[in-house]
């Protein structure tokens, strides 16, 4: 194989390899914005879960119904 032709492979091979290296980085930039948007979604179901929790704490201290 010449010189000339193993150049022209490594050449194609790595702007295939630079394609590729920019395919994955765009899936990872659209994955990683994925997962900041369910972070925030799991925080906000956090909070309000507390903040219900709250109110279902006042009803368990009440005595039990008079059947029990």
């Amino acid at each position: 194989m010449e010189l000339q032709d193993r150049v022209t492979e490594l050449e194609s091979r790595l702007a295939f390899q630079d394609d590729t290296i920019e395919t994955l980085n765009d899936i990872l930039v659209t994955q990683q914005r994925a997962v900041e948007r369910l972070q925030l979604q799991m925080s906000a179901l956090l909070k309000r879960q507390e903040e219900m929790g709250g109110q279902f704490e006042s009803s368990e201290e009440e005595a039990p119904p008079p059947h029990y």
